[in-house]
């Protein structure tokens, strides 16, 4: 008998077998379990790769990218070895983007070129567009010619255009062909794309003139021309465009895939509706962030990037802020006289913030979906003032009442609800403005948009209130 073959080692091995089958990997939420993270961490503390493998082997590709997220940053790599048989395409194009990065630095050249030729051109690209100059041209050097010529010309393309976002597996056929031959072409087993939902015409010039669903193929008789059948009216998408104007273009045209093209109208590749998808998710998470100036907001994400990125916005903020403490400053006398307008001016300032940001989110939203446009600036503004004039005269009377019976003074209840009215009114118009002003600029109006109307709503707040308090002879 040898070693691992006694008793008290058959045991063990039962009982980590146990153990394993006990802890269940999934909740009711189809999340990875913090018991069956757990015992992934520890296998790997213990150095028990073949017991790291076995836990993980069963999970689904997406559910392993999940695992590498919840595991410390330095257990990744140790991970990624430990079931290197499981890393295949599918778990990288899951990958968070830092998590990616950080294994793809770890892997050698070779292995990361293996694994890029098996994804997809769009998730390849995603992979190695944030790699270092010098790391990405070692994978690339690794790659085989064809492959390395699809990647270098994606990468060529703007970030976040279309051209970095499209497949270049596509089936594109002359518009002469009859639907037999079509059916005859995808059936000799050439080297086609693995999944697709509609075929691309087009003319001598590889320009694309229509598209047939499959499902329109398999229901033609074979001797119809395709030409016939197929669907002339088609969204083209330019390969520069941004990936949010992608993604509008999909929604408003409920579109499941789309022809790209270059600027000489020729076809160069495909979007498919599972990328406009990750775009939705991509774009919505971002606009939220930026208006919080919270950077990429991922967990994820490298301290030192998540200090840099919202550090330049909270030194913005205190700039700005030493506009409302200077008018403050300048009442300096009126507030020694009547301390109650110390105490009441954040309130002025806070509720005209809430609405201006209130206002701010509608707003970027809108111009984001592209509901706010040049020609329906004014309709939207004037809107917004007559749902801020409500909300003014709505809180301005409870706080006028609340303050005039609280300080025993019907005066101070009066000047308070006039500045709310005042700034809640400012606050609908910058929330408004502001975005729209960035947006004519060609800036992006969720990066500084809160950073401004926070500032013109507390300078308002603190002028009109304070300025009221000292002309209506209250101090």
């Amino acid at each position: 008998m040898t070693v691992e073959d006694r008793p008290e080692n058959l045991l063990e091995a039962a009982a980590a077998a146990d153990e394993v089958q006990a802890v269940e990997s999934l909740d009711e939420e189809n999340t990875l379990t913090r018991d069956f993270v757990r015992l992934v961490r520890d296998a790997l503390e213990a150095g028990e790769t073949d017991r790291v493998y076995d836990l993980v082997e069963p999970l689904h590709p997406a559910d392993i990218a999940d695992l590498f997220e919840l595991v410390e940053a330095d257990e990744r790599p140790l991970l990624a070895k430990a079931i290197s048989d499981l890393m295949g395409s599918e778990v990288f194009a899951e990958l968070n983007d830092h998590v990616r990065e950080l294994l793809v630095e770890a892997l050698p050249a070779g292995e990361v070129a293996d694994i890029a030729e098996q994804l997809d051109t769009d998730d390849a690209v995603a992979m190695l567009e944030d790699l270092d100059e010098d790391d990405q041209q070692a994978v690339l050097a690794e790659m085989e010619p064809e492959d390395r010529a699809v990647i270098e010309a994606a990468l060529s393309y703007p970030e976040e255009s279309a051209g970095r976002l499209m497949s270049r597996d596509f089936v594109a056929v002359p518009e002469h062909m009859t639907v037999g031959d079509l059916i005859d072409f995808l059936r000799e087993g050439r080297d086609l794309a693995n999944e697709f939902w509609e075929i691309f015409i087009v003319d001598a010039r590889f320009h694309p003139v229509g598209t047939c669903a499959l499902s329109w193929i398999l229901r033609c008789p074979r001797a119809i021309a395709l030409s016939d059948v197929m669907k002339r009216d088609q969204s083209l998408i330019p390969v520069d465009m941004d990936q949010e104007e992608v993604a509008l273009r999909f929604q408003k045209y409920a579109l499941i895939s789309a022809a790209v093209v270059d600027h000489d109208g020729r076809l160069v590749g495909q979007i498919t509706v599972d990328d406009v998808v990750h775009i939705i998710q991509e774009e919505a998470g971002e606009d939220v962030l930026l208006l919080s100036g919270a950077g990429d907001g991922d967990i994820n994400e490298p301290i030192r990037e998540s200090y840099v990125s919202r550090v330049r916005w909270l030194i913005a903020n205190l700039a700005t802020a030493l506009l409302g403490t200077s008018i403050i400053a300048s009442f300096g006398g009126a507030i020694e006289k009547l301390v109650a307008l110390a105490a009441l001016s954040p309130m002025v300032a806070s509720i005209g913030g809430n609405a201006g940001t209130q206002t701010m989110a509608v707003a970027v939203r809108a111009l984001a979906t592209n509901q706010l446009t040049r020609a329906n600036t004014g309709r939207i503004l004037w809107r917004e003032m007559r749902v801020a004039m409500l909300n003014g005269v709505t809180v301005a009377t409870l706080i006028g009442l609340a303050t005039a019976f609280f300080f025993a003074n019907p005066l101070l209840g009066l000047v308070i609800g006039t500045a709310v009215i005042l700034n809640i009114i400012t606050a609908g118009l910058a929330g408004v403005m502001v975005p729209v002003l960035f947006d004519r600029f060609g800036q992006d109006p969720a990066v500084a948009s809160s950073v401004f109307v926070t500032m013109i709503t507390d300078s308002m707040g603190f002028f009109a209130f304070l300025g009221l308090a000292v002309a209506s002879g209250l101090v």
